[in-house]
């Protein structure tokens, strides 16, 4: 395998390879769900692709579907942690609060949520 099928050079790649673990809630040939270290909600999972991609706006047509397929495991998931309501977050790029230049989607709920988020 590739670095860039085992996940690339992030923290997120390392995850993916095994090399730290994670609590999983979620596993498929496309994507990998697990809990936050560090939750910022009472219910908080990542959702990452497997194939590495650094951020929402590196995305191309050709990802349409892993994108429509992150987002329908987001929901799943929410379902599967008894949500009724949740958000989802997907910070793109630095400026935006992207710490991690892997693609993942937030899945956040179990509190009530304020608007504007940041």
């Amino acid at each position: 395998m590739t670095s860039e099928t085992q996940g690339g050079d992030t923290i997120f790649g390392r995850i993916l390879r095994g090399e730290i673990p994670c609590d999983a809630v979620h596993s498929d040939e496309h994507c990998l769900a697990f809990r936050d270290v560090a939750p910022q909600a009472p219910v908080h999972v990542l959702v990452i692709p497997r194939r590495p991609i650094p951020r929402l706006a590196d995305a191309g047509e050709d990802d349409q579907a892993l994108l429509g397929h992150l987002l329908l495991v987001a929901a799943r998931v929410a379902r599967q942690e008894g949500l009724e309501d949740f958000r989802l977050v997907v910070n793109s790029g630095a400026g935006a609060g992207q710490t991690v230049f892997h693609l993942h989607v937030h899945v956040l709920g179990g509190r009530p949520m304020a608007w504007p988020p940041g």
